[in-house]
């Protein structure tokens, strides 16, 4: 099923897969194979040249991965999709396909701690460079930034951990301007609160690790490709380059472009990347991942809920010094918000600590139901000092450029009853704070 008639809640339970076609089973099947049977060599040959798809060998796709794809392909409007191993596999092929051959790329500086050390000291040892903006809101800087080499823009579309939202459609303007795409880490958003396809973006990233899945119980990576976007020859020779592994059925070198003209760039991922590098997402994770996307409306809509009354509650403790999230009162993100996330701009929150490292140290050990660990996405809510654990690998010029001060403390919210939440908060800060009047 694939239908872009239904409606998203239909979407994320039935689409990809058809119970016909996989002996009936209500659920999807857990396909744990290695290999697959290939029946004869002429249909062997249609497998490796792509003229027919199935399963070959479970390290370049798998069933139970398959449908994942196609129901986040559907749910995003995008021409295809894989599956991988973790969000930062969905992020490293991607920018390694984009800069092959070098190049750089054009990024916001404010991301999650492992994506924005990669940019600054991991690409560029294979020629792939990253120019930071430092003024996140201006569209001018994005525009100043790009040369004869750049690949594309990336950032993500709710940040992690400030809760920043740009002007996306802004910003996919000046990217085709040059002949280059946008990227998207859609992850916090998830296609529910945010599809970056219908605001110009050419390719979306995911760690389904967080609110895809939701459950804390499974390491999983997506990347869609919208499936329209012009590859010039001049910035992407990659894409116009033959290759005897995309061959047709009469043994003739083609090119990505010519090989999937709708799917080009997942294509080459599928062919190259996870046949040279690995990293696909493994059948029981992908089963997983489907059964936690099969509740992702009503996760989010209760999470947001919650997360409207927390940031209330917190801006009334004198213990905080500043809530970011668009739902804080005067946050200079809300009008974006408001145009963009018309479901809610997610379930993740920061504030600002108005204590010591041994009164913040107090507090997280105070904590009952909120637990202390670096996931987001979860049914539990979860908090987290990302200056010394998820962004504490930043240099410190980094750290400031990203705008993440030392108080910083993150919440991802879960499912939890709100009043538990705020009561669990409450006897924290007094208990830390003890004779202080909220």
């Amino acid at each position: 099923m694939g239908h872009t008639d239904y409606h998203f809640e239909t979407k994320r339970i039935h689409s990809g897969y058809s119970s016909e076609e996989h002996f009936h089973s209500v659920n999807v099947p857990i396909y744990q194979t290695a290999a697959f049977d290939l029946d004869d060599i002429d249909r062997a040959r249609r497998l490796w040249t792509g003229a027919e798809s199935g399963g070959i060998y479970s390290r370049v796709g798998n069933p139970t991965g398959a449908i994942l794809e196609e129901r986040i392909r559907d749910l995003d409007g995008g021409s295809a999709a894989v599956a991988l191993s973790s969000g930062m596999a969905a992020i490293a092929y991607t920018i390694l396909l984009l800069g092959e051959g070098g190049g750089n790329i054009i990024s916001t500086s404010s991301l999650y701690g492992a994506a924005q050390e990669s940019l600054t000291h991991f690409f560029p040892k294979f020629g792939v460079k990253t120019k930071f903006v430092k003024n996140r809101d201006d569209i001018s800087e994005y525009e100043s930034l790009i040369d004869e080499h750049t690949k594309a823009i990336y950032l993500e579309s709710i940040s992690n951990p400030n809760i920043e939202i740009y002007d996306f459609e802004a910003i996919a303007d000046v990217a085709h301007r040059h002949g280059i795409l946008l990227v998207v880490d859609n992850t916090i958003a998830t296609p529910y609160l945010f599809k970056p396809f219908d605001h110009g973006a050419d390719i979306i990233v995911y760690s389904a690790t967080k609110g895809l899945s939701g459950h804390g119980n499974v390491i999983a990576g997506l990347v869609v490709e919208k499936g329209d976007f012009v590859y010039s020859k001049e910035r992407f020779p990659q894409f116009h380059e033959k290759s005897h592994k995309m061959r047709d059925l009469n043994g003739n070198p083609r090119t990505p472009l010519e090989f999937a003209p709708t799917f080009p760039f997942i294509a080459q991922l599928k062919i190259f990347y996870l046949e040279f590098i690995g990293a696909i997402l493994s059948p029981f994770d992908a089963y997983l991942a489907l059964q936690g996307l099969s509740t992702l409306t009503e996760r989010l809509d209760k999470q947001i809920a919650t997360a409207r009354k927390l940031v209330t509650y917190l801006e009334n403790r004198k213990e905080v010094e500043w809530v970011r999230h668009p739902f804080a009162t005067g946050n200079p993100y809300k009008a974006l918000a408001d145009k963009y996330f018309p479901n809610g701009a997610g379930a993740i929150l920061s504030f600002g600590f108005g204590g010591t490292r041994q009164q913040t140290k107090e507090f997280i050990h105070a904590l009952n139901i909120i637990s202390y660990h670096v996931n987001i996405g979860d049914v539990r809510t979860l908090i987290a000092n990302p200056p010394e654990t998820t962004h504490s690998e930043l240099l410190p010029e980094l750290r400031e450029l990203a705008g993440i001060p030392d108080n910083l403390l993150r919440i991802s919210v879960g499912l939890e009853n709100v009043d538990d939440l705020i009561a669990d908060l409450d006897q924290a800060f007094n208990k830390v704070f003890a004779g202080d009047k909220k």
